[in-house]
């Protein structure tokens, strides 16, 4: 059911983030303390997006098709990498859909940074009229023939008609758990600024700190701070502060944006 986690903060090695952390992304691989019936491992793929530093430049990613635990090219770079935003994503493929690096999460377009955990129930066809709304450019194009991907395209589609990253997020959870009941809808967007995450049947914790904040499927340590995100809520994550609102009332703040189908 895949695991995922956002910072915001001072500078720090990707390694302290993912990999040196007790209960961090690495133990989450082979041993996830929360799962919710979605599964034992997350030995799928792995990837993980960086913004190198202030200014307009678009993230660094890093994605591929085998574990985290294996990649020992990986976790040279991520001691050597600092950063101050970052999104990373471990992967436990759903059946039926295909182990690639281009199924791994993070996805991108421009300065966003996408992933998600959990699982579109009745894939493909409980979400065809859905996906029939976006631009047959977009469906042509998706990184991977997943349920991950199909999300990412709807939120990025969203986005680019003009809704605020919030309203996106929630409308596409508010939609695809109508359309497709008992779906676990747990997105995770970062323009390396904020970070917007959602809570719908799946865990997700987050933890404030003087300039810094990390939100995540769960807690990486024992340490105080770690705060749960109410089932179908959304937080709203800026350095040192967590705004959070019922997804249904993000929802409706979106307004209609244009569907091209074209």
């Amino acid at each position: 059911m895949c695991r995922h986690l956002a910072y915001l903060g001072p500078a720090r090695p990707l390694a302290d983030l993912m990999l040196t952390p007790e209960y961090g992304l690495l133990r989450q691989s082979y041993a996830p303390r929360d799962m919710r019936g979605g599964g034992t491992i997350n030995a799928d793929g792995f990837g993980v997006g960086w913004y190198p530093g202030a200014g307009p430049a678009a993230p660094v990613r890093y994605r591929v098709d085998r574990p985290l635990w294996s990649d020992q090219s990986f976790a040279d770079i991520a001691a050597a990498t600092e950063t101050g935003a970052m999104l990373a994503a471990i992967r436990s493929a759903t059946v039926g859909m295909p182990v690639v690096d281009t199924a791994s999460a993070p996805f991108t377009d421009g300065r966003w940074l996408f992933s998600h955990n959990g699982v579109v129930t009745g894939w493909p066809s409980s979400v065809v009229a859905l996906a029939a709304e976006l631009p047959v450019t977009d469906l042509m194009t998706l990184d991977a023939p997943t349920d991950s991907a199909l999300l990412w395209a709807m939120v990025r589609h969203r986005l680019r008609s003009g809704e605020e990253p919030e309203e996106a997020v929630a409308g596409v959870v508010a939609s695809v758990a109508k359309a497709a009941p008992g779906s676990k809808l747990n997105l995770l967007l970062t323009d390396g600024t904020a970070i917007y995450a959602t809570a719908w049947r799946h865990s997700l914790v987050t933890r404030t700190a003087p300039g810094s904040v990390t939100v995540g499927s769960e807690p990486f340590d024992d340490e105080s701070g770690w705060t749960p995100v109410p089932e179908g809520h959304l937080v709203i994550g800026r350095p040192g502060c967590v705004d959070t609102v019922p997804i249904t009332a993000a929802a409706k703040l979106a307004h209609p944006h244009r569907h091209n189908t074209g």
